[in-house]
């Protein structure tokens, strides 16, 4: 699992910039030392999870608001969106 933030510049993101962007760059290399064998990695970007809770409700939808306009899909994702593309790839042979 990695996010988005591995290649967002926001504001105190820097560690999760940090550890999602070595995923991210660990990932080919692995898949070509482990070949056949499929490594891939799922960074999601704005899911609406508890996480966000830190945020008034209508901070948060007017966030989601804003955020949706430049996603093709035109919404935030939810988990299921997620877990829905972890279990393709683990189904992927």
């Amino acid at each position: 699992m990695s996010t988005a933030t591995a290649r967002a510049a926001a504001p105190d993101t820097v560690t999760f910039a940090a550890v999602n962007g070595a995923i991210e760059r660990i990932v080919p290399p692995l898949a070509a030392e482990l070949s056949p064998v499929r490594v891939n990695a799922v960074a999601p970007g704005a899911i609406d999870t508890p996480w966000w809770s830190f945020l008034p409700d209508d901070a948060k939808e007017t966030q989601f608001a804003a955020a949706a306009e430049g996603l093709p899909a035109k919404r935030i994702g939810r988990p299921d969106d997620v877990a829905d593309a972890i279990r393709y790839f683990i189904g992927s042979t």
